[in-house]
């Protein structure tokens, strides 16, 4: 049974998803979205900086995420022109995700990890689609098969379908049999921001960087 964290499979997965990637992405196995996912991601330098040097709260609900997303990053907006409501989000906001005077607010915090590509682990692919099919709001995915399916191409037609790439797993050699679709958001969302600091919290908790 081919797993994530095996060492000799792990790399060979990395080798095979350069293409994919872009410069300075890193990897590792975390477990989100309730699966094992090896999760290749570039840290926002800058941003991490800034939020050690601040002692950053971690940035949890959705509602300061939703709050974040309404303000211009690094421009004071006046508190007066904020509703009732929003202004009592603002003040809600947890340490160091904006600077707040009496009159102004001005959002700080950003995305701190950008999330290239989710590959998980699967003995078929039926199994496959539906873990990788979890990260289609967030990022590109694959599914790594434990072997080659007996009808191949049938199996990557199915994939192509929802944009999923395919990994097959031979001995500890790893092939790039399908190439996922790009990732393209609609729009950017507090769901998607989200997953971003869950994962940048499981990260941290890994000593990633």
């Amino acid at each position: 049974m081919v797993t994530l964290t095996n060492t000799a499979v792990d790399g060979s997965v990395r080798v095979a998803s350069r293409a994919l990637l872009e410069p300075g992405s890193q990897a590792q196995v975390v477990s989100i979205c309730g699966v094992d996912a090896l999760c290749f991601y570039r840290l926002d330098a800058a941003e991490h900086a800034r939020r050690e040097r601040s002692s950053a709260a971690p940035l949890v609900h959705m509602a300061d995420l939703e709050s974040l997303l309404a303000l211009p990053v690094g421009i004071s907006v006046p508190m007066d022109t904020l509703g009732p409501e929003e202004r009592r989000a603002v003040r809600a906001l947890p340490a160091g995700a904006s600077e707040r005077s009496r009159k102004t607010v001005a959002r700080q915090a950003v995305r701190p990890v950008h999330v290239d590509l989710a590959v998980v682990r699967a003995a078929s692919l039926r199994q496959g689609l539906e873990k990788a099919g979890r990260f289609a709001p967030f990022c590109r995915r694959a599914v790594l098969l434990d072997r080659k399916p007996a009808r191949l191409d049938e199996a990557l037609v199915e994939a192509d379908f929802y944009g999923i790439g395919v990994f097959v797993a031979s001995g500890r050699d790893v092939e790039l049999a399908l190439e996922p679709e790009e990732y393209r958001p609609p729009r950017h969302t507090a769901a998607a921001w989200w997953f971003v600091e869950d994962l940048y919290q499981r990260l941290r908790s890994a000593s990633a960087f």
